[in-house]
C-alpha cells in the first residue's frame, strides 16, 4: 500500500463531499429543507441516496470479512438486508409518506396522539441511531490505520467533524447529493477492483481450491437452524426499525413514489451486495491468511495489493480506501439527519438553529462512545442493532399502519419489554458467545424478543380501557387511500 496515494484518495473525497454538501446550503431555507428536503427527491435520486446511507461500513469492509471467517453463513446478511426492503415496499414505505409526519416520532404521536409515547420513541430511535454510528466511525479509523501510519482515532474523528458540518449547513437537502454521489462511488470502488482480480485469478498464478473456497464445515448444512431463522428474522424486520432508512420516504413527492424508490433501492443494493459478497469468495482464495476475528474486516483492503505487486495495486487501493471512507460518511450522515430531526423538535423545539445545534449534539455522543470503546466485527455490530430495531420500533410502526386497537400504553409497554429483554440478551450473549446449547437463544435473541414485544403490545393494547384513539379510522384511511 502506498499511503500517499491513499491518503490522496481520501483527501479528494473529502473536498467532493464538502463541494456537494455545502453547495446544497443555497437551497436550504426552510424548516421543511433541513428535515425532508422539502418532500420534493425524485425517486432514481432518492434510491440512490438511500442506498448510499443503507451500504455502511459493515457492508463495505465487513461483509467480505464475514465471507472469509465463516463462509456460507456471511450470505445470509446481504439476503437478509436487500429482502428487508421488500417488507419496507409492502407495508410502510407509501403509508409513512402519505402520515405528513418529517420523523418517527411525529407518525407515532399523530397515529397514538400521545406525547408519552413520542418521547419513549424518540429514546429508541436515538439509542438506534448512536448504536448505529460507533461501527461507522470505528470502521474509518480502523481503514485509516491500515492504509496509514496515524493514530487510531484519526479516522473517526475526520468522519464526525464532516458529517456534522455538513448535516448542520444544509440539513436533509444537502445530504441527499451527497449519499447518492457516494453510492455510486462505493459500487465502483468495489467492482473495479474485483474485476481485475477476477481476471488475474483466470488468467492463472493462483490455485484455486474449491474445499478451501467452499469447505463442507462453513457450508449451509454446518449451520443452526434456529440461529439462521432469527437472524433472518431480525435483518427482515429490523429493516423497517431504522430511522435513517424511514426518514428518507418522508422526502418523496408522495407515496407511489415511495414504492417506486423502494424497487429501485431493492435493486441497487442487491448489486452492491452481489459484488461484496464476491469480494469475500476472492479473499478465501488470495487472502486466507486474513481469517482472523479483528483483521478480516481489512481483507478488501489488503486484495490488490496481493494480486497486483506494484503500482496498479496501490491504485486500486487508493480507490478502495475512498470507497470506504465513502460508506463511512454517507451512512453516518442519514443517520445523524435523522437524529437530528428528533432532538431538535423533542428538545430544543424544532427550529433551522436548532435542528443544527441538534447535529453536532448528535455526532459528538457517538463519536465519545467510539473513542472510549474497542472496535469489534463491523457486521456483527451492525446485525446488533437490527436485532435491537427489530425487538422494539419494528413491531409499534407494522401494528400502527395496519392495526386500528393499537394504544400508546400498548406500544410503551411493547417498547420497553422489547429493549429490555433484547439489551440484556444481547449483553449475556457477549459473555457466551461461541458456546453451544441453549446460548444459542440469547446470541441470536430475534426470534422471541420480537414475538415478545408483539405480544405485549396487543395484549396491553386489548386490555387498555381507554382504547384507541377516536379518529384512528380516520387517520388510518388517510395512511392507505391511494394517491390521485
Amino acid at each position: 500500500m502506498n499511503p500517499v496515494f491513499d491518503l490522496a484518495a481520501v483527501g479528494l473525497l473529502v473536498v467532493t463531499t464538502a463541494v456537494l454538501g455545502f453547495a446544497g446550503i443555497r437551497s436550504s431555507r426552510t424548516r421543511s429543507d433541513f428535515f425532508v428536503a422539502s418532500r420534493s427527491v425524485g425517486s432514481v435520486w432518492n434510491a440512490s441516496a438511500i442506498s448510499g446511507e443503507y451500504l455502511s461500513a459493515g457492508t463495505f469492509l465487513g461483509l467480505a470479512g464475514l465471507v472469509l471467517l465463516s463462509g456460507a453463513e456471511g450470505f445470509w446478511f446481504p439476503i437478509g438486508y436487500a429482502a428487508g426492503y421488500l417488507l419496507v415496499l409492502l407495508f410502510v414505505a407509501a403509508p409513512l409518506r402519505r402520515s405528513g409526519a418529517y420523523t418517527i416520532p411525529d407518525f407515532v404521536e399523530a397515529r397514538l396522539e400521545s406525547r408519552a409515547v413520542r418521547r419513549v420513541t424518540s429514546v429508541v430511535v436515538l439509542v438506534i441511531g448512536w448504536l448505529y454510528i460507533v461501527p461507522q466511525l470505528h470502521g474509518a479509523s480502523l481503514a485509516l490505520g491500515v492504509v496509514a501510519d496515524v493514530p487510531p482515532w484519526v479516522g473517526g474523528v475526520v468522519v464526525a467533524v464532516l458529517v456534522a458540518g455538513i448535516v448542520a449547513a444544509g440539513g436533509m437537502r444537502a445530504i441527499t447529493a451527497v449519499q447518492a454521489f457516494q453510492y455510486w462511488l462505493k459500487l465502483t470502488a468495489l467492482l473495479v477492483p474485483a474485476v481485475f482480480v477476477l481476471v488475474a485469478l483466470s488468467g492463472g498464478g493462483f490455485d484455486v481450491d474449491p474445499a478451501r473456497v467452499f469447505p463442507v464445515e462453513s457450508g449451509p448444512g454446518a449451520l443452526d437452524a434456529y440461529a439462521t431463522v432469527s437472524l433472518l428474522l431480525a435483518l427482515l424486520l429490523g429493516t423497517i426499525g431504522l430511522p435513517h432508512v424511514l426518514v428518507r420516504f418522508y422526502t418523496s413527492p408522495n407515496g407511489a413514489s415511495a414504492r417506486r424508490t423502494t424497487v429501485m433501492v431493492i435493486v441497487l443494493i442487491g448489486a452492491f451486495y452481489a459484488v461484496s459478497s464476491t469480494m469475500g469468495l476472492i479473499a478465501r482464495v488470495v487472502a486466507p491468511d486474513l481469517a482472523v476475528p479483528g483483521v478480516a474486516d481489512t481483507v478488501v483492503l489488503a486484495l490488490p495489493s496481493r494480486v497486483f505487486p506494484g503500482l496498479v495495486g496501490e491504485l486500486l487501493t487508493s480507490l478502495l480506501v475512498a470507497g470506504a471512507f465513502a460508506a463511512f460518511l454517507a451512512t453516518s450522515s442519514g443517520i445523524v439527519v435523522s437524529l437530528a430531526g428528533v432532538v431538535s423538535q423533542d428538545v430544543f423545539g424544532g427550529g433551522v438553529r436548532s435542528f443544527r445545534v441538534s447535529a453536532v449534539l448528535c455526532t459528538a455522543v457517538p463519536l465519545a462512545v467510539a473513542l472510549l470503546t474497542e472496535p469489534a466485527g463491523l457486521v456483527t455490530s451492525v446485525g446488533l442493532v437490527f436485532v435491537f430495531a427489530a425487538s422494539t420500533l419494528s413491531p409499534v410502526l407494522l401494528l400502527g399502519v395496519w392495526w386500528p386497537r393499537l394504544t400508546a400504553r400498548g406500544a410503551v409497554a411493547g417498547m420497553v419489554v422489547g429493549a429490555v429483554s433484547c439489551g440484556a440478551a444481547l449483553l449475556a450473549g457477549g459473555a457466551l458467545r461461541g458456546a453451544g446449547g441453549w446460548a444459542v437463544l440469547v446470541t441470536q435473541p430475534a426470534a422471541w424478543t420480537i414475538p415478545l414485544t408483539t405480544a405485549v403490545i396487543v395484549a396491553v393494547s386489548l386490555l387498555d380501557r381507554g382504547g384507541a384513539p377516536v379518529r384512528v379510522e380516520r387517520y388510518l384511511a388517510r395512511l392507505h387511500t391511494p394517491d390521485a
